[in-house]
This record gives structure tokens, sequence and C-alpha cells, in this order.
């Protein structure tokens, strides 16, 4: 029962993360209808750029709590990965809006490629080592442990999941994503700048994924230039899981994702001795992506709907 209660709360944290990431893909795709397979990569810049900005305030300013530095490299990285994504936006993906569907798409790989070759140049392709900023005395509860850098991941997941509720639900801007998503067209009639809107969208994206990104790097340690490939396809599969388009079903998606990747690559491996650990966690995810699309391919909150005229 303890080894359950572990690795739910490590499926809470991991989902957590996959949540807020596929959030993005999510977005994107309900107004435009475009997979942004760079998204994982934006990820591991807002996590590299928070790496060098902690190093050079850590050498700058010693003495500074661990919490002030871990709050200013977070602002400092979302805006760097919002002016990034902005860009991409606008340069690689905006001039094909209207092209036919897989030009984009391949555009989007192109510009994942791009990214990692960039980020490995910037930061050389070593591993390195993500300074620990918060008390790294574990928590018990209740047989379990829990780090308080994983109490910061679950807070902040919770507080980005309900300022992004509250901006889709409440807001001018939330209303004008909600009309784009619609139909871009008559939203334009009404008033609605959907380049604008579109592009909200992409630095609204970039945030959450740097967040993510920050928060994975403070769980595992470390960052490297490839460290947004596979949590950006987890976190892809997870919007289609939950249903792509739709916010609660990414957060749903994320969440559950991150829960039956825990509990298969933890409780179900130690229950066969290792057999299945951890070296096999990520072949969850994709059995329940394939299960997902083949029984239900619009997702557990998708909608069945007639595409776009």
């Amino acid at each position: 029962m303890e080894t359950l209660l572990q690795q739910i709360i490590n499926g809470l944290v991991l989902g957590s993360m996959y949540a807020l990431v596929a959030l993005g893909y999510t977005m994107v795709y309900g107004i435009i209808n475009l997979i942004n397979f760079a998204h994982g990569e934006v990820l591991m810049v807002g996590a590299m750029t928070s790496w060098t900005i902690i190093g050079l305030m850590q050498d700058s300013m010693p003495g500074t709590p661990g919490w002030i530095i871990l709050i200013v490299a977070l602002l400092i990285s979302c805006v760097v990965a919002a002016v990034l994504n902005f860009v991409i936006e606008k340069v690689a993906y905006r001039p094909l809006r209207n092209s036919p569907k897989l030009a984009p798409l391949i555009t989007a790989i192109g510009m994942s490629i791009l990214l990692q070759t960039l980020a490995m140049i910037i930061w050389k392709p070593n591993y390195k080592p993500y300074p620990t900023l918060l008390p790294a005395a574990p928590l018990h509860f209740g047989g379990a442990v829990i780090t308080p850098t994983q109490i910061m991941i679950l807070g902040l997941t919770a507080v980005s999941l309900a300022a992004l509720m509250y901006l889709v639900n409440y807001t001018r801007m939330g209303r004008a994503m909600r009309a784009t998503a619609e139909n871009p067209r008559v939203a334009a009639l009404m008033g609605v700048r959907p380049d604008t809107v579109i592009s909200a969208t992409f630095v609204i994206g970039a945030v959450l994924a740097t967040i993510a990104g920050v928060m994975y790097a403070s769980n595992y340690g470390t960052v490297q230039h490839t460290m947004g490939f596979l949590p950006g396809l987890k976190a892809f599969t997870a919007a289609v899981f939950g249903g792509i388009g739709n916010l609660a079903g990414a957060v749903v998606g994320g969440i559950l994702l991150g829960l039956i990747e825990s509990i298969g690559s933890g409780y179900i491996g130690a229950l066969t001795g290792g057999v299945l650990g951890s070296h096999y966690s990520d072949i969850f995810a994709f059995i329940v992506l394939i299960i997902m699309l083949t029984l239900r391919p619009s997702g557990l909150l998708g909608e069945r709907v007639a595409d776009r005229a």
C-alpha cells in the first residue's frame, strides 16, 4: 500500500508537468488545427535559460535565498520562451496557415530539430546539474515521501491552471480565443483580430511550457538540449488521451498519464520483481495512446465534430 501511495504522489507530480505542456498543444490545435511539435523544445529552452540565470545570480549575488533565485529565473525564462514562441509562430507558421496541413506539420518538426541544434551549440551537449534551490529534506506522508520541490510543483501547477481557466472563461482575451477557435472568419467580422489571438495563444503556451520545464529540471536535477523531446511527446499523448482541443481534457489526460506511467513503472515493477520497472516506463504512455486511438479517437473528453468548412 505504501508503494502505491508513493507512486500516486509521483504520478500526480509527473502528470502536473504533462498537463501544463499538453495545454500548449491543445490550445494551438483548438485555434488553428496545428500540432506544434516544437513545443517540447520551447520547454527545453525555458529550462536551459533558467539554468543560465540561476548560475549568473549565484555567482553575482551569493547568499540570495534559493526561492528568490528560482522565481527570478522562472520569470526571465518565461519572457525568453514567450518571445521565442511568438517569433516561431510569426516566421514559421503564419506564412503556411492556408497551406495544406502537411506543410506546417513538417515545418514544426524542422523547427524542433533546429531548436535542439541551436541549444546544443549555445549550451553544449553535455548534461548539466540543475541546482537545488529549495530545502531537500523530504516530508513523510502516510508512509510515502514528498519533497518541497514536488509540493512546489503541485502548487504552481494548480495556480497556473486556475489562472488559465480564468483567462479563457472570464476575460476579453479568453472570449476572443474561443471565438477564433469556433470560426476565425466570423470572429474577424465581429472585431476580433485572429492574428493577435493566435500569437497570444503561442505566448501563453510558451509560458506554461517554461513553468513545466523549470519544474521538470528542479525535480530531476539535470538539463540538456534534448530534454524536451520525450516530455513533449508524452504531453502530446496526454492531449490526445484527454481530447485534443479540449482544455479540461488536456489536464485530465496529463494527470491520468502521469499516474499510469508511475504506477506502471513502480507498483507493477515491484510486483514483477523489477521485470517491468522504471526502464520500461515509457511504454505505458504509448500503450495508452494506441488503445485510446483505437477505441476512442476523439479522446476521453473530446467530441466528434465535422471538419471546419
